[in-house]
């Protein structure tokens, strides 16, 4: 092993970690169940196309790409950052991109691995200290910094990750009336999100998040709301009340 492989190591085994180990066992105990649409991550299930959909307009919009390539990101590498079982990283691979994704929960990412049949994916258990010194064209973390000990070291984690020309795409509740009503009042109270998944006073606001990408040397590109009706379900809206995306670029 080379000196330089050593200090790399090192620094990651030694930086402060991002992981909450309580919220780890609270989705790694969601493991076994996290690919059945109809099971306790239901609702990520609902939440998966939208995501696609924002993802891929970015990727298009990002690197001038054509709307009929079935494999935008061919070439590319791409990092899922909390992946749970791969409910992402999996679309990325398909996408074509070579996709590295972790999780802090060991229970989720053997049922990646598992789930992922002959997909290209390394996955990896850790936060992301685990990709320490490593750097990706595109940069996924979807519903993961409102789980995270300390938010801005974590964005910075993230920003450190992306490689030169490449692209950060985030999402996260917002901290608002509707969102406390939404996702913990009614999703938590009946069921449809298991209880204790979310707290909403570690929920972030889009102009602190950009505050975090811009100490980081981030510049934010756009952001886009997410939206849910009876009718429609979860669908890219331009209002941030309840959830967001977004997307950013070195500055």
């Amino acid at each position: 092993m080379s000196e330089a492989t050593v200090t790399k190591a090192t620094a990651a085994e030694t930086a402060p970690s991002s992981v909450d180990p309580r919220e780890a066992a609270h989705f790694g105990a969601m493991a076994t169940d996290w690919w059945n649409p109809n099971g306790s991550s239901a609702m990520l299930h609902r939440l998966n196309p939208p995501r696609l959909a924002y993802i891929r307009e970015r990727i298009d919009a990002h690197w001038d790409g054509d709307a009929e390539n079935f494999a935008p990101l061919a070439g590319k590498s791409a990092l899922d950052v909390g992946c749970g079982a791969g409910l992402l990283a999996e679309p990325l691979a398909r996408l074509g991109a070579a996709v590295t994704a972790i999780d802090a929960a060991p229970e989720n990412i053997a049922a990646a691995r598992d789930h992922a049949g002959n997909l290209a994916i390394t996955y990896r258990v850790g936060g992301v200290e685990a990709v320490a010194g490593e750097a990706f064209d595109l940069v996924t973390c979807m519903e993961v910094i409102e789980h995270v000990t300390d938010p801005p070291a974590f964005v910075a984690g993230l920003a450190q990750a992306v490689a030169p020309g490449g692209m950060l795409i985030l999402s996260t509740p917002n901290r608002t009336a509707l969102s406390r009503l939404a996702l913990i009042t009614v999703a938590e109270g009946t069921g449809r999100i298991p209880r204790g998944t979310h707290d909403w006073d570690r929920f972030i606001t889009p102009d602190e998040l950009t505050v975090m990408l811009e100490h980081a040397g981030m510049r934010v590109c756009n952001v886009r709301g997410l939206a849910f009706s009876p009718t429609r379900g979860f669908a890219l809206s331009e209002s941030t009340t309840l959830d967001y995306f977004i997307a950013a670029v070195a500055a």
